[in-house]
């Protein structure tokens, strides 16, 4: 496009340069002839009688086809062979000018005034020769213009193709051995490509192949990191379970024989005694509840932690997690209710009982007096679980802080009581469960968590990725952010 549009504008150019030529020439011929014609009927007139001279001024303006007046000195016309002649006015601005160009009736004109002495004085011959606005043999100028034009434009428009067609053959080249390393079951790192040319093509190549030559490199770094921090995992997860095993078992035993001695089956306890054991098992409860959040938040790390997913009735468990809770509540002289109706979800009824466990649980903790309002309804698409408080609020700045591990909100006498876990396993658990879940609360205003569970299975589209990542990492890299 680019050298046909220079092409055009350059033929235009040229086109337009010897109009104006022929045009120049035609000018100068056209006064060449009137002077000559104008001098030599002068000359010639001089010689002819009085009576004669209009028959040799209209036979001269016959044959060479141009307009004659003969005019006396004053401006009046004595012989006439136009096809209508100037005013006076106009004969006399004229013959003091002597030659020049205007219009008469066969156009633009020159014309050129001549003199001879007469015997009632001086004589002038007006000769006028038409100067045409478009020269003699301006179409054929234009016809071989734009022969040459094209001819040329179609020499560099060929040329310039076949350079477009051997650049696009590289870029095509180029372009299918990318295609080819992106296909699937390709190796990742790629190979380098060829370099067929020293151009721009050729340069894009190199760079693209110093970049497969790093991301090779980078590759092969990360399966080294890879392969430690599945090594590094694996030993977690053994320190893990081992320390859960030896941890639970004293635990269970001390728990067990503290229950025991409580229901006084072995004689009455006094009232230090009995409120000394009540600690022992207030603190162990806790201590094992620590331990299994612990466990939870790696197995989630570690992908271990996996779903059984049914349709279940969220409203049924909601009942059961509020029986539960009303314990804890009526101890601190707080209501608990849950409202709702009957709200199916495809979830795991296990894992939805600890979600919502853990927030009402968080909510009666750190409310003092109110109470908690647990509301389960359907929507569409899903199921909809609210979890209202009257507690001291959280501050704006804190809403996502919160859902970090190890991290609560609140003074520090309120932040010893629990593990700072709860939360984040809960998000984490509503995220694999493909919901989410949201906080509303103001300072002094209470708190409400909304957690949305789908009620359909996922649709399965069977696709195999470029590069699978062990299930053992899937999610220890991921980012919990809010949803």
């Amino acid at each position: 496009m680019v050298v046909l549009i220079v092409g055009l504008a350059a033929g235009t150019a040229l086109a337009i340069s010897g109009t104006s030529r022929l045009r120049a020439q035609s000018d100068e011929a056209a006064e060449l002839r009137c002077r000559l014609l104008a001098l030599t009927l002068a000359e010639r007139l001089r010689r002819t009688s009085e009576e004669d001279r209009a028959i040799v001024l209209e036979r001269a303006a016959r044959r060479s086809g141009a307009e004659l007046l003969l005019v006396s000195a004053e401006g009046h016309v004595v012989v006439d062979a136009t096809q209508g002649a100037p005013p006076k006015g106009r004969l006399l601005e004229l013959m003091v000018a002597g030659e020049g160009e205007t219009t008469t009736e066969l156009g633009r004109s020159r014309f050129f005034s001549a003199a001879f002495p007469g015997p009632n004085g001086y004589m002038n011959v007006l000769s006028f020769v038409a100067a045409p606005a478009t020269p003699f043999a301006t179409g054929s100028l234009l016809v071989w213009v734009a022969t040459l034009t094209a001819l040329l434009v179609g020499a560099a428009a060929l040329v310039a193709l076949a350079l477009a067609r051997d650049v696009h053959a590289d870029v095509t080249f180029v372009r299918n051995r990318i295609v080819e390393m992106a296909r699937e079951g390709a190796d990742p790192t790629g190979k380098p490509i060829p370099v067929r040319s020293v151009d721009l093509v050729g340069l894009l190549t190199s760079a693209f192949n110093v970049l497969v030559d790093r991301f090779t490199a980078a590759e092969h770094a990360y399966r080294q990191d890879l392969s430690g921090a599945l090594a590094y995992d694996r030993d977690r997860s053994d320190f893990l379970a081992a320390l859960s095993h030896e941890l639970r078992t004293p635990l269970n035993a001390i728990l067990g024989f503290t229950d025991v001695l409580l229901s006084e089956v072995d004689g009455p306890l006094s009232a230090d005694a009995h409120e000394n054991l009540s600690v022992v098992r207030n603190s162990g409860q806790h201590l094992r509840a620590l331990i299994d959040d612990i466990l939870d938040l790696s197995a989630l790390e570690s992908g271990e932690l996996r779903l059984t997913c049914k349709m279940i009735d969220v409203f049924s468990i909601g009942q059961e997690v509020v029986r539960e809770a009303s314990i804890a509540a009526e101890a601190k002289q707080l209501e608990i209710n849950i409202v709702g109706k009957r709200a199916m979800a495809y979830a795991d009824g296990r894992r939805v009982r600890q979600i919502i466990s853990n927030v009402v649980g968080n909510a009666i903790k750190f409310t003092s007096r109110g109470g908690v309002m647990l509301r389960i309804d359907p929507r569409d698409g899903g199921v909809t679980i609210a979890i209202s408080d009257t507690g001291p609020g959280i501050a704006r700045e804190d809403h996502e802080a919160i859902f970090q591990e190890y991290w609560q909100a609140g003074d520090v006498k309120r932040q010893r009581v629990g593990t700072g876990l709860g939360l984040a396993i809960t998000r984490r658990l509503v995220q694999m469960h493909r919901g989410f879940i949201d906080l509303r609360s103001q300072l002094g205003k209470g708190s409400t968590f909304t957690i949305v569970l789908p009620s359909q299975p996922p649709v399965v589209v069977s696709q195999r990725p470029i590069d699978p990542v062990p299930d053992e990492i899937t999610d220890a890299g991921k980012s919990v952010g809010r949803t």
